[in-house]
Formats: structure tokens, sequence, C-alpha cells
């Protein structure tokens, strides 16, 4: 039996779900990493249900709900820990059908990788994109050790996609977001928290619980693009926010600064023509690098992946019709999602003390009229569905995510309970 061939080209969460994807449909699926390793530095990420019902197609998606650590009540804070707004796990169970899972990411990768044959991931691999294909001939990819043909090639390269450039040079790319993010991973303070995010004037923080025992940190600063702190990263993060409210002056003691990770946040606001061309797809940050606002990034990637192998059957000799049938189903939810990162961003970041006032303010006086008013900005996203037939057939996660859509889904995208 002939199995159609595909290179992925990236082996980050939407690489490896598009990998997993393909091979559950019958490809024969190389993924080529650049990096030596597949072990992702200290780095948690956030999966919402939209992303754990484009898991369970992989059989996955009970794994992950299994990871949920955000027990009870959490929230927006002042750096003063005044709360702004109130939510609980509950309600997003129930608005969305699913909990939001904070894991790290090397979990994921390992679960990913677990759907995969052995030796399917080759690692300290750089590829290039040698000859993008057309209906009569197939794709081309270059490494160190020769050239690839494949009848399709998965662009998985990240924000500074080379593959992106070279399918459409005059696109502008990603643009600085106005602000730089610092991440790290460590065990938990001794004392309990409330998971929490904390805005401030052009700042933010977050501290957020993980199965495992140990606490997801993430935070971020209106900055010049290109810096780098003078002394280290801790120093850096104690002078933005170490006097701000507990647990953050105990996390900042306890870490090390080798263990914080520092990047500029790039997006692209700026849609592409298409998600393809030739025998080539472009998923996750290389088709619509977006801010971590609305921790969509790569739950948007394994929804690419996950779509892109709904439209590729077996038997695609060429894969254009179904490519384009992807490009015509991710490009407008994608640059959707991004714009409202992009808003969400520039809500957060306001660093003019009277705006900052008046946000704050704001959110103080719906929060006590509409609880749970957070939740609403997911509406549209955490709920999506992938196309159907969205479950394998004997695939208990499936079964757990289609009994759950029953009990409080509606047609018009409502849920149940319409306080919330």
């Amino acid at each position: 039996m002939h199995h159609p061939r595909a290179v992925v080209i990236g082996a980050g969460i939407g690489g490896l779900t598009a990998a997993a994807a393909l091979h559950r449909r019958g490809w024969s699926v190389t993924v080529l990493e650049r990096a030596a390793t597949l072990e992702p530095v200290g780095a948690g990420i956030s999966l919402a249900p939209n992303a754990q019902r484009a898991l369970d197609t992989l059989g996955l998606g009970d794994d992950i709900r299994a990871l949920a650590a955000w027990q009870g009540d959490g929230g927006l804070r002042t750096p003063g820990g005044r709360w702004l707004s109130r939510t609980d796990s509950a309600a997003m169970a129930v608005r969305f059908g699913g909990p939001m899972v904070l894991l790290h990411r090397a979990t994921l990768v390992d679960l990913l990788v677990s759907r995969l044959p052995e030796g399917r991931v080759r690692t300290g691999t750089a590829a290039q994109l040698a000859d993008p294909g057309t209906p009569g001939r197939p794709a081309l990819v270059s490494t160190g050790d020769g050239v690839l043909e494949a009848e399709l090639v998965i662009a998985a390269d990240g924000v500074h996609s080379d593959i992106r450039h070279t399918l459409f040079p005059r696109h502008p790319g990603p643009e600085y977001a106005g602000f730089t993010a610092w991440r790290m991973v460590i065990p938990a303070p001794e004392r309990a928290f409330a998971p929490h995010e904390t805005w401030g004037r052009g700042r933010l923080w977050g501290t957020q619980p993980l199965k495992d025992g140990r606490v997801y940190v993430y935070a971020g600063a209106v900055t010049p693009p290109d810096g780098r702190a003078p002394d280290d990263e801790r120093a850096e993060l104690i002078r933005l926010f170490g006097d701000w409210h507990r647990p953050v002056p105990e996390i900042l003691a306890a870490v090390a600064p080798h263990d914080i990770l520092r990047h500029d946040i790039r997006q692209m606001t700026h849609p592409l023509p298409a998600y393809h061309r030739g025998r080539v797809a472009l998923l996750g940050d290389a088709a619509h690098a977006m801010a971590p606002t609305m921790g969509q990034g790569g739950n948007q990637a394994i929804e690419d992946a996950v779509v892109l192998a709904h439209h590729l059957a077996p038997d695609s000799a060429d894969p254009s019709a179904c490519l384009a049938a992807y490009t015509a189903d991710r490009l407008p939810r994608t640059m959707d999602v991004v714009r409202r990162s992009d808003r969400a961003a520039r809500m957060i970041t306001l660093t003019g003390g009277a705006a900052v006032a008046l946000r704050n303010t704001a959110l103080i006086a719906v929060g006590r009229l509409l609880p749970h008013l957070a939740l609403r900005a997911f509406d549209g996203i955490a709920d999506w569905r992938p196309p159907e037939p969205a479950y394998p057939s004997g695939a208990g996660a499936g079964t757990h995510a289609v009994a759950h859509r029953s009990r409080h889904a509606r047609p018009d995208g409502g849920t149940d309970q319409e306080a919330l």
C-alpha cells in the first residue's frame, strides 16, 4: 500500500501535532528539527477546551484534561493585590465544555511524540525548502544529508519562518508587539496562592499552578525591542516586579537567573494571502504569529494541524485543492484571534496613569455586575470544535468530549447557564 510522504519542518507543538495527525490519516511522515534535542526549555503552555477537543482526534484529550490543576477561584489583580475581577475553574468548564489546563511544554511534546512511530523525528537537522512543488512535481526539501522529495511539506518553523519568506517574499512578516516577555517554571511557594494574572502600568505578571506541583510564571513589560538586562534577568524582574503582591517576591527570591527565558513578542496583524503555496502548508507562528495575551498561540497551531490533516486524505496525490480548503478554513479564524489578542495586549500594556485607573475601575464595576465576564472574551475561541468526523471510533477521549458537549452546549453556541 502506498503511503504519501509528508515532511514537517519544525518539531514544536504545531509541527508534532501535524505529524501525529497525518500519521493517523495514513501518511508517511518525517519531522526535521534544527535543535539537537526535543527538550523544551522551562516554559509552560495553556491549553483551552478548543485545543483539547482538537487533541481528542489523536486520542490525547483526556490525558490533557487529567493534568488540570486550576481549582476554585482565580482572576485579575492589581500590583497591590486588589482583585479586579474573579472567576473560577468550574465556570470555565461549564461555559466551554472543559477546563483550562496549564502544563509544561515538555509534557505535551512527549505525548505527541508517543503518537509517532520510532525514528520519525530527526533532530539536529536543518532544512530548507528547495522547491515548493506543483500539481505535477513533488516538493523538495534540502538537508545536510541530501534532498527529500515529498507530496506535502508542512512549514512549522516558527515566528521567523524562512519558508514563509520564501513563499511570500513581499509580506512584511512579524512586527514587534511593543512588549517583552519572561517565562519560567519553578517549584511552588510554600504558602498557597490563588491563580492570578496581575496588571500594572505597562507590566503584567501571571502565576499559575501545574499539576506536578510546580508553578508556571510569566511576565511582560513595555520595553524597547532587542533589549537585555545590564546584569541578569532575575535582577531585571526584581526591578520591575519586586514590590508587587505575594507570591511575586517569593518567586523572584527562589528563581535562578539561568531558569528565566526572555524574548520579545512579535505578531503578524497583516495577514498572509494564503497559508499554502504549491505543496507547502504553513501553520502555527509561521502562518499567524500572535501576542500571547489570550494564551492561544499553541492552541491555534494545534487546531491548524488537525484541520490540515482533516482535509488531506492519504490518497491525495495532488494536495492543492486540499490545501486551498485548509487556507479557507484557517485564515479567517486565526486572523480573528490575532486581532483579538492584539486588542487584549493594548489594554493590558497601557502605561498612562489615568488610562490604567479607568481600565481598573471599569473591570471592577463590570465584574460586580456581570460575574465571570472575563470568560466572555473567549466566546468564539474556546468553544471551537474540530471538523466532523471529529473523534475516531473507539477513542475514549472523543467519547468524553461528545458527552460533555451534549450536557453543556446548544446549537446557537450558548450554554445551559445564561448567568455565565
